[in-house]
């Protein structure tokens, strides 16, 4: 499983012209998942996601966590980011996981990541055409895969 997180100042994902989510100060956070993935990578990603200390404290030092300022959080579900550019020019997707797979992982990411919050978050709609607005704010963005945790 891999994510992309985006530190923000506001994200807003937009399905047919309407509004699904919308946030303010916080992490914008890309979900990648492919057919190896389990319940344990979901884990170890939350808490990455949840402790990683990339907002300022007082100092102006990043030594605070989306949890420590009160942030809030939006998941969008993106199979690109298992995108393989080995050959030519055209990506292709097979490390990502087919619906059946990933749908039920996302969810449960998103469900972790909202336990461990401490209140809801906002999503994307899996397979849906969406459009995502975001100030990234510093620009902080942080890239992880649950297959390289050491």
């Amino acid at each position: 499983m891999r994510i992309v997180i985006q530190r923000v100042s506001h994200a807003s994902v937009t399905i047919n012209g309407q509004c699904k989510a919308a946030i303010q100060k916080g992490l914008l956070i890309l979900v990648g998942i492919e057919e190896a993935d389990t319940p344990e990578d979901i884990e170890w990603l939350c808490k990455k996601a949840i402790n990683l200390r990339i907002f300022d404290d007082e100092n102006g030092v990043m030594n605070k966590s989306v949890k420590d300022i009160e942030g809030e959080i939006l998941a969008i579900s993106q199979f690109t980011l298992h995108a393989s550019t080995k050959k030519g020019n055209r990506p292709s997707y097979i490390k990502a996981a087919g619906p059946a797979i990933a749908i039920p992982l996302y969810k449960q990411f998103c469900q972790e990541l909202s336990r461990a919050l401490g209140k809801a978050i906002g999503t994307g709609e899996f397979g849906a055409d969406m459009k995502v607005e975001l100030l990234n704010d510093g620009p902080v963005t942080i890239c992880i895969d649950s297959k390289n945790k050491e």
